[in-house]
């Protein structure tokens, strides 16, 4: 027969062992993510996306991210409209070499999520939500998500083509990550 001292202490190692690996899961950026925007006449890519993504659906409490991307990066499929958007009427890349996120809060929406945050975009933070789904395989997830940005919110006026562009960008996001 096992001693009740033993006994205890080895349950009391189990759960604290089973509450520490429940704490966070903690995900790398896969490469192969996406970032797309669109809007009346411009659409494009963000790539070299990097930062923290900490997430597990069974203990949502632990969750952040803080992830930023270059805006250097950006990609419309026009050399002469990269140009224009790195520029100072735009994005102004030089004054401002990122887009950064980091989350405050996340909820559960249903089957799905929704994280609230900051993002700085051209020197200028606003709070948004991100509605957002997530899908795990062994040791590989997916975050996909759909919002939307109004330019002139970030002080994002253009040039004096600024008006056919239009104010709303449509953002999509597909984040693959792995343990």
């Amino acid at each position: 027969m096992i001693p009740k001292f033993k006994i205890f202490t080895i349950l009391t190692c189990f759960f604290a062992l089973a509450a520490f690996t429940t704490f966070s899961v903690n995900w790398n950026i896969d490469p192969n993510y996406s970032i797309k925007f669109g809007g009346s006449k411009a659409e494009g890519t963000f790539s070299g996306l990097t930062g923290t993504v900490v997430f597990d659906p069974k203990n949502i409490s632990s969750a952040k991210m803080d992830v930023s991307v270059a805006v250097n990066t950006i990609k419309t499929g026009n050399s002469t409209k990269d140009s224009h958007a790195k520029g100072s009427s735009w994005f102004d890349a030089e004054k401002y070499p990122s887009i950064q996120f980091s989350s405050t809060a996340f909820l559960p929406e249903g089957k799905n999520y929704a994280v609230t945050g900051n993002l700085t975009l051209h020197g200028v933070t606003k709070k948004i939500v991100i509605p957002f789904q997530f899908s795990e395989t062994n040791e590989k997830g997916l975050f996909t998500g759909n919002f939307k940005v109004k330019r002139k919110d970030f002080g994002i006026n253009g040039n004096f083509f600024g008006f056919a562009v239009g104010d709303d960008f449509a953002i999509e996001l597909q984040v693959p990550v792995s343990k």
